[in-house]
């Protein structure tokens, strides 16, 4: 438990951290003074929101794609960054390469993941290259149908940006975007379920949304169970234990426990009065008569 605060302490001073400096370079040739900046760039959480799946990109190769190609089967993460990016982005992607590493869930049959870039000038010959890239990183053979790294006009970002609520900021004079960091996840009907900050990521917490945004048809036994016992924290973006269920769990599982002992000790004993056919008290029926 202990852990785990420490371990959000660290994102979320990790994540403000980030913030301030992308802000600084964003507001280094521009108007905006960096409180501005930063006052704009944020993460409003929007569950149970859909996406709207029919905006199009192209994805790493090229080819024109509607976002609900990505939807309907599957839960999908989604990464919002610039392949350009100087700093944030890319410990974005590696955080989440890391954490999808110990996940024994695939991309391509069991998720998928989408990096959209907020750059309209960024196209797919950069996008198949940061994709090699991260493919190499992440070392899974067989998988890579699971990941698409897609551009798109201004007008399409924004539409996918301010649905899932990620505000950032260009920069014209640096070039650079100020931007919030975090990822989605979201059902394979297109319906936003979870979200996690940072730009690290707990592999379980990650397994985790995976599984309850598919409502179970992913994962294992132990995911439910783990389900039950964790609940998400919308405030910190991240599975904490959650003891009160944790305690009825174990409540309820003492209470059969003491019922099944009580009852298997009664059928021992009625069976040893059927043999030897004695009363309870252990004297024989004549003796009890008498």
């Amino acid at each position: 438990m202990h852990q785990d605060l420490e371990r959000a302490s660290v994102l979320s001073r990790t994540l403000l951290l980030s913030a301030v400096i992308a802000a600084l370079l964003a507001a280094s040739a521009s108007a905006q003074t960096p409180e501005e900046v930063v006052r704009e760039i944020r993460f409003e959480q929007k569950l149970n929101q859909p996406l709207p799946l029919d905006v199009a990109f192209a994805d790493e190769s090229g080819r024109r794609v509607l976002l609900r190609e990505y939807f309907g089967a599957r839960p999908v993460i989604i990464a919002m960054v610039y392949f350009e990016c100087p700093l944030l982005c890319t410990q974005l992607l590696n955080g989440l390469t890391q954490a999808l590493k110990p996940v024994s869930l695939n991309p391509g049959s069991d998720f998928e993941v989408l990096v959209i870039s907020i750059d309209p000038n960024e196209g797919s010959e950069l996008a198949a290259r940061k994709k090699a890239a991260y493919m190499g990183a992440y070392s899974r053979p067989g998988t890579e149908s699971g990941w698409h790294f897609l551009t798109g006009d201004a007008a399409a970002i924004r539409e996918v940006s301010n649905a899932i609520g990620y505000r950032y900021v260009y920069d014209p004079g640096s070039r650079q975007f100020a931007h919030a960091s975090g990822i989605v996840v979201l059902t394979p009907e297109g319906t936003i379920s979870r979200y996690f900050f940072g730009i690290e990521y707990s592999p379980r917490d990650v397994r985790l949304g995976l599984v309850e945004a598919s409502s179970g048809k992913i994962g294992n036994l132990a995911d439910q169970v783990l389900l039950y016992c964790y609940a998400y924290n919308a405030i910190e973006g991240k599975y904490g234990f959650a003891i009160v269920t944790a305690l009825r769990t174990f409540g309820l599982l003492t209470v059969c426990c003491v019922a099944g002992f009580i009852f298997v000790q009664m059928r021992r004993e009625r069976r040893s009065v059927r043999r030897g056919g004695e009363t309870p008290q252990g004297r024989t029926d004549e003796e009890a008569r008498a």
